[in-house]
């Protein structure tokens, strides 16, 4: 797979705290499923990791 671009990894990055975020906190309010905690989790961190393993991410040198 190609590499993605550092704008398009940074939007990765944060879109997916905000999900793991988001879950968290509807988490306090309602009564959420086990179901939709571990989806929203799932998601969230699989944001992440699609963000670190293809980023583009160069040192400046």
């Amino acid at each position: 797979m190609k590499k993605i671009t550092k704008r398009k990894t940074l939007i990765l990055i944060s879109v997916g705290m905000f999900v793991i975020a988001t879950s968290q906190i509807l988490s306090q309010f309602i009564e959420l499923t086990d179901l939709a905690k571990g989806s929203f989790m799932g998601i969230g961190i699989g944001l992440l990791l699609t963000s670190m393993v293809f980023g583009n991410f160069k040192t400046a040198q």
